[in-house]
């Protein structure tokens, strides 16, 4: 026994010993790979989108890699980090160009994402600087952020994808019934389509009806864009994606939605005419993780005054939020933050959610009125700033849209699951308790809910649907009824809500920051930008996710393609009760 426990006794001391070695190594290589990034001579930025893209990632953080790979998941880029390399890019005399890669992880990013890193790019031509892009395959989205390129390259064997846009949903009626999961659904609105999943096989009429209005005005969006950038007429555009034209990349090069067919080694010679190079002499490529830690241009790094933008991403739910969630304990802090520091001279919410718990969503408006009796608030949409996010949103002095933003979606519903043959029939469980009055057991999943517990549920979401039309129509400044016109939980493009009046002005985060600062009365670049909520720290990063991970990594593995089915049901463990969301899954492709 004592030898046992010497043993135990060294393994226990081993381990903490290597933990401590292992932690002073992790020290050693973020010092050395925080060190700043000297630019050399004649060199091009190169962005290649192989990894996700997000709203912001963790600045200025040495462990990010190593996180990654401790996790198994690729380290996000954030758009925040993007738009500023490219920015500093513009007027950095040693870049002479970018070299952009489209790569598949743009298909994950949504239109306004995507639109915002164009508008940086088209921004960065007036240095009178190149832009060459290079695929193997071009995606609709792939090709509306490479049309902003000097030179568009794909491969001779490569594809190029011009079909149009689609929208599926994934309906889980069979399956709940194979279950034994009876869904009760209450709701106000035709259009609050998010219950559909549970209750059907296939989109209802309203649902299909304004699936396709939004997919219509995205596409318009897209085709006028491209359209443009290219010289091609719109309905030519349109008449290629119908037909199924573009088959071979000889075909997109004919329809000039390329400028050429080549391999890499072929654009890479136009790389070294461009930058005055001899054939076989090395090209000065920086990534963007490297052009990162390079030294930029802060701003006014000077002015004391600040504009703070709060990161709001991800569903919304009640207590403390993540990197790619809200909630509403976290967010007010940070709101409050922003409100109670006399250097933050006004707000932008960066709103980027598809809605989630309709109390969570009234307590951070709630947030933002205060806010707004101190300083300006303004909201910024990015993908999605719908249900609960517009409800977040409706509070703003002002609401900045992308065109292709999917917003609106003003409605609320219930959900609630009845187990009973689940437990019963499948799993041969029974419950049975005693109370002290009829509805102590309220809602219990066991059993069928009575006539008044459904009146409560409907009640409680039509006062719900009251509140919350009535606060957006004090927020547009509009009649209720007038508002209601356009709700009914109908989801719109920021094109569109800027037409009925939900949304102020057509742009992305800079306009939104900018007219922060007009609202504020600050001079142009007179501020410097404040984002919250503050970041994870270093231990938080490496360890916080692992465990999440390596279940999301276990799911995928076992279950490959049906992985995102499996998804869509856990996701019903966070969706009981009043919800203020939009469809259950936007998927355009």
């Amino acid at each position: 026994m004592l030898q046992f426990l010497k043993y135990t006794l060294a393994t226990i001391v081993g381990l903490v010993i290597f933990i401590i070695l292992s932690f002073i190594i992790l020290l050693g290589i973020g010092a050395a790979s925080s060190d700043k990034v000297t630019v050399k001579d004649n060199s091009v930025l190169r962005l290649k989108f192989d990894r996700p893209i997000i709203e912001r990632s963790r600045e200025d953080d040495p462990f990010t890699e190593i996180s990654s790979v401790i996790n198994g998941t690729p380290a996000a880029v954030g758009l925040v980090q993007i738009r500023e390399a490219i920015a500093n890019a513009k007027n950095d005399e040693n870049i002479k160009g970018i070299y952009l890669e489209p790569d598949f992880s743009v298909e994950s990013a949504g239109y306004p994402i995507l639109e915002e890193i164009r508008t940086a790019l088209v921004d960065f031509k007036q240095s009178k600087k190149f832009i060459i892009a290079y695929s193997e395959v071009y995606s609709e989205k792939g090709l509306y952020l490479a049309s902003v390129a000097d030179k568009i390259y794909v491969n001779p064997e490569g594809i190029v994808e011009w079909n149009g846009l689609s929208s599926e949903t994934v309906f889980l009626k069979g399956t709940l019934a194979k279950l034994g999961v009876k869904p009760e659904i209450f709701k106000v609105g035709d259009y609050k389509s998010a219950i559909e999943p549970f209750i059907r096989e296939n989109m209802s009429e309203p649902s299909r009806e304004q699936t396709l209005s939004y997919l219509t005005s995205i596409n318009n969006h897209l085709l006028q864009t491209i359209g443009t950038a290219r010289g091609i007429q719109t309905d030519r555009l349109r008449q290629l994606a119908d037909s199924l034209t573009i088959r071979q990349p000889e075909d997109a090069l004919q329809a000039k939605l390329v400028t050429n067919v080549g391999y890499q080694d072929e654009v890479e010679s136009l790389l070294r005419k461009n930058l005055k190079l001899e054939e076989k002499k090395k090209i000065e490529y920086i990534s963007l993780s490297q052009y990162l830690k390079a030294e930029r241009d802060g701003g006014s790094e000077s002015s004391g005054n600040k504009i703070a933008v709060i990161i709001a991403s991800g569903n919304i739910n009640s207590g403390d939020g993540g990197d790619q969630s809200i909630g509403s304990e976290s967010f007010m802090k940070a709101l409050r933050k922003a409100r109670d520091d006399e250097k933050v001279k006004a707000i932008v919410l960066r709103i980027n959610s598809p809605g989630g718990s309709a109390l969570a969503s009234d307590v951070m408006w709630r947030e933002i009125q205060l806010a707004k009796k101190k300083k300006p608030v303004v909201a910024s949409m990015s993908t999605y700033a719908a249900s609960g996010g517009y409800y977040m949103a409706m509070g703003c002095d002002r609401i900045v849209a992308h065109p292709t933003t999917l917003t609106g979606s003003i409605g609320i519903f219930g959900l609630w699951f009845n187990a009973k043959e689940l437990l019963n029939d499948k799993l041969g469980v029974t419950v049975d308790g005693t109370k002290t009055y009829t509805y102590a057991d309220f809602a219990e999943p066991s059993r069928e809910l009575t006539n008044t517990e459904r009146q409560w549920f409907q009640k409680r979401v039509e006062q719900g649907y009251e509140s919350f039309t009535r606060k957006a129509a004090e927020g547009r400044k509009m009649k209720q009824d007038d508002l209601k016109k356009i709700a009914s939980g109908r989801v719109w493009t920021g094109e569109q809500a800027k037409q009925n009046g939900l949304v102020d002005e057509l742009g992305g985060l800079p306009d939104a920051i900018k007219l922060a600062g007009k609202l504020a009365k600050l001079k142009d670049n007179d501020y410097r930008l404040r984002y919250l909520p503050d970041q994870k720290s270093t231990l938080e990063q490496i360890f916080g996710d692992a465990s999440e991970n390596a279940r999301t990594r276990a799911v995928q593995q076992q279950l490959g393609a049906l992985a995102p089915y499996v998804k869509d049901l856990q996701k019903l463990q966070t969706m009981q009760g009043v919800q203020a969301r939009m469809p259950f899954e936007i998927r355009i492709k």
